[in-house]
């Protein structure tokens, strides 16, 4: 992990005027944003009334759904991307991997978590990662927990959860989002299932470590790389966002409250496992998710079984189990999605028990 290297106090011009207008910047970027999130409602409205519709109508209440979510999806998007993307300047992935070699299980389970929170990767990034890690000298049971963790726990979910339901919930879902992480490592890696890596894979198990980059980032830097990575998250996913939305707003203006209810309630013991089945073959991640579950939530759904059906859509999706089996034998991806399928489902019994 990199020290935060403090900018010099004479550097060029350029630097120094760039960090002026950083200084400036920043603030006035931060008062729009608030400016703008205050009056999300007034926003709302101001479209429906443009239209001619009313929210007593299911297009009108439709209509109000997406025009609120749309912009607020974006700010918060946005805002912590920005702030993650800041912090992510001090974790390069050879950093990452040099801080994970050699710790032992338990140890290494938790921080590897807890950096998945943080670092930039998805499931996509499964083969590179592996390789990476296993070359390194990171544990298996290590490496699951780091995958787990940094596409289910991720700046989006939680900036998404804080915006729509509160830090209550955000923070449980941080909490029991790890958990899965951590135990799920554990498990996998007592079980000591490295002969189930593809061959390929575990001849270069005991390869050398990939240097760690000692480059040193001026603020200017750090800076800048925040609206970089605003830029190309917000770019990738600005399409799931809007379709998640259009989904949400089409729940929230048409499907009856006792329908939601019935099959996604806390009374049905069954509807948090379906839930979970149903969430594997789709293909979305946390922008995209995220508003169908504020609106089936707000149709009546269970809190505890709309989040596992998020999880396992970002955790557990066809997709990321097809790049799996570039690097994993069938025995290990089976233990892999029992192992979080099962820390899934205590998750939703949970939310269901408590909220």
């Amino acid at each position: 992990m990199s020290v935060m290297e403090p900018v010099p106090a004479q550097g060029s011009d350029r630097q120094t005027v760039s960090l002026k207008h950083w200084f400036w910047g920043l603030p006035a970027a931060a008062a729009v944003w608030l400016l703008a999130y205050w009056h999300l409602n007034d926003f709302a409205n101001g479209v429906i009334g443009l239209l001619g519709l009313s929210r007593d109508t299911h297009l009108g209440e439709a209509v109000h759904f997406f025009a609120y979510d749309t912009p607020k999806v974006f700010l918060l998007l946005i805002g912590v991307v920005y702030v993650v993307g800041v912090v992510q300047t001090f974790f390069s992935p050879e950093r990452t991997r040099a801080l994970l070699a050699g710790k032992r299980l338990g140890v290494g389970n938790t921080l590897a978590a807890m950096l998945g929170i943080v670092t930039p990767f998805c499931s996509c990034s499964a083969v590179p990662l592996f390789i990476g890690f296993l070359s390194a000298g990171v544990p298996l049971g290590v490496t699951f927990s780091f995958l787990i963790s940094a596409p289910m726990v991720n700046e989006i979910a939680l900036a998404l959860l804080l915006g729509m339901f509160g830090w209550q919930i955000a923070l449980l879902y941080l909490v029991m989002g790890l958990m899965v992480a951590i135990v799920s490592g554990l498990v996998i890696g007592k079980l000591g299932m490295e002969r189930h890596l593809q061959d390929w894979v575990r001849e270069i198990h005991s390869g050398a470590a990939a240097p760690v980059d000692g480059r040193a980032l001026s603020w200017n830097d750090r800076l800048q790389t925040g609206i970089n990575h605003v830029r190309e998250i917000v770019g990738k996913v600005w399409p799931y966002i809007l379709l998640g939305i259009g989904v949400g707003a089409a729940i929230h203006g048409y499907v009856p409250e006792n329908f939601m209810v019935s099959i996604m309630g806390k009374d049905a013991w069954w509807s948090v496992p379906a839930a979970v089945v149903l969430g594997i073959p789709m293909y979305t991640n946390a922008a995209g998710i995220i508003p169908i579950v504020e609106a089936l939530i707000g149709k009546g759904a269970a809190l505890g079984t709309t989040l596992a059906f998020m999880m396992s859509v970002i955790a557990l999706s066809l997709p990321e189990m097809l790049i799996l089996r570039k690097v994993l034998k069938l025995p290990l991806i089976v233990t892999f999605a029992t192992v979080v399928g099962s820390g899934i489902l205590l998750v939703g019994f949970v939310f269901n028990l408590v909220l």
